[in-house]
C-alpha cells in the first residue's frame, strides 16, 4: 500500500512541477533512474544480508 501511495505523490507532484513550469528535481533519462535504483538495491542487499 505504501507504493500506492509513493506513486501517487510522485505523480501529483509531477503535475505541480508540469503546472508551474519547474523544472523536476529527478534524473531525465533512464541511465539516471537506473542510478538511484542501483543505490537502492545495493543498500537493500547489504542491509539484508550483511548487516
Amino acid at each position: 500500500m505504501t507504493i500506492l501511495f509513493s506513486f501517487i505523490a510522485g505523480i501529483l507532484l509531477g503535475v505541480v512541477f508540469s503546472v508551474f513550469d519547474l523544472p523536476i528535481p529527478a534524473p531525465p533519462n533512464l541511465a539516471g533512474v537506473m542510478g538511484i535504483v542501483g543505490v537502492f538495491s545495493g543498500y537493500a542487499f547489504i542491509s539484508t544480508f550483511v548487516l
